[in-house]
């Protein structure tokens, strides 16, 4: 019998029994659209993490209060404090790193700030960056218009603001914002650039913010423990081992810290940084695998079962076609045939919604569309298997059916 004829068997069996059939064919559905869809939706997080952190590029890392910023374990309660970095220690560092290279001070002002203009204003979630003149170059910000701080203000802490894309879109969707006054926090600043857009993978960086003079930002936004982080970038990337070895020696001589003492600040490469992240999506990867096969096995287990009822509900069907000459092997390729043709419906239907939901969650983290070839490809193999293993025993079972005994069969 062809392969042809043993499909076209399949489908009219389906038909026949099309309930069970579409509810088996839709358990499947549900398990590979979560195996795919979560596992398209990291892909997308992951090209997104990779996006937002290559802008900075592989010739800079940051210096850092040791614990501040992303915590991947740990930092919760009892978790020992370190002393923030002071805009004295940081332009100590500054004036005395002779390593060729260009270096940044900024500070996290604010977390959760509203803007406002005129009686428009943003949600407070508004993160407000404090940096200096070399701040967007290193931090991977462009203008889209305008211009960047002049030494002067940053020196003068004036009242001058750079705003990001969403912030623009938020509060001048129809006018150009340069020249304009806008209030954070209650402190009037005027609008002097805005920024090209940078997307908003994983909530780093983004269109989500508002940059100002450093100094501006310590004393408009005074808040305890205010640490500032200092970005160096080397001019040649491979020498940033050696340049990270300098700047490491440096600012333990800065903070006082003994020769066997314990470091109370952080290095962090960029890129770093971003396979940290990645790494830790691993656990996110393994969770949706455990699920998507947990859902698996139930819909196998469910496939496995129709496949025996339709053995019996066709014994007298099995009779007749042994009568007519069908051996053992066609009966098990009918039966294993309608088993793979089920799973590969119900799979194909998961590949399809899983791939939207997956390219809906990357779309939020600002990547385009993925196709995921390879979950793709897994799914529809997985299809396979699943058909072959749930639908191997009743097969088994149909293929050794006396035909005397199934001819008899009411």
């Amino acid at each position: 019998m062809t392969f042809t004829e043993n499909i076209k068997i399949a489908l009219n069996s389906i038909n026949g029994n099309r309930l069970r059939a579409t509810i088996t064919a839709l358990i499947i559905s549900i398990g590979i659209m979560a195996l795919v869809g979560i596992l398209t939706a990291i892909d997308g997080i992951k090209a997104g993490i990779n996006n937002s952190f290559s802008s900075m590029g592989a010739n800079t890392f940051n210096i850092k209060n040791r614990g501040q910023g992303i915590r991947f374990s740990g930092g919760g309660r009892g978790s020992k404090k370190f002393k923030a970095i002071s805009k004295s220690e940081a332009d100590k560092f500054v004036a005395e790193f002779k390593f060729p290279s260009t270096t940044s001070l900024s500070v996290n002002a604010s977390f959760a700030s509203t803007v406002k203009y005129q009686s428009a204003k943003t949600d407070p979630n508004i993160m407000v960056m404090g940096g200096d003149v070399n701040y967007l170059n290193v931090a991977g910000y462009d203008i889209e218009q305008g211009r960047n701080f002049s030494e002067k203000e940053v020196v003068s802490a004036s009242n001058v603001v750079i705003l990001g894309t969403e912030i623009k879109n938020k509060l001048f969707p129809n006018t150009n914002p340069l020249g304009e006054s806008v209030f954070i926090g209650g402190a009037k600043f005027r609008v002097i650039a805005f920024l090209k857009s940078k997307g908003s993978s994983m909530g780093f960086g983004g269109d989500r913010l508002v940059i100002v003079p450093i100094q501006n930002a310590y004393q408009t936004f005074s808040m305890p423990n205010m640490s500032s982080v200092i970005t160096v970038a080397v001019k040649d990337v491979s020498t940033i081992d050696f340049a990270v070895e300098e700047a490491t020696s440096l600012f333990r001589k800065i903070r006082k810290i003994p020769v066997r003492g314990e470091e109370n600040f952080s290095i962090m490469k960029a890129d770093n940084v971003a396979k940290e992240l990645i790494s830790n999506l691993s656990y996110v990867t393994i969770a949706a695998t455990v699920i998507g096969f947990i859902t698996l096995l139930g819909a196998a287990i469910g496939l496995m079962n129709i496949m025996l009822v339709s053995v019996s509900e066709r014994t007298r069907e099995i009779g007749i076609r042994k009568a007519i000459g069908a051996t053992q092997k066609v009966i098990r390729q009918q039966f294993l045939f309608e088993a793979v043709v089920i799973c590969q419906i119900g799979g194909i239907g998961g590949i399809i919604f899983g791939i939207i939901i997956g390219n809906i969650v990357t779309s939020l983290v600002g990547v385009g569309f993925i196709i995921p070839w390879l979950w793709m490809l897994s799914g529809i193999t997985l299809c396979v298997i699943v058909g072959l293993a749930s639908g191997l025993y009743p097969a088994i079972k149909a293929s050794k059916l006396d035909p005397i005994e199934a001819l008899r069969f009411e």
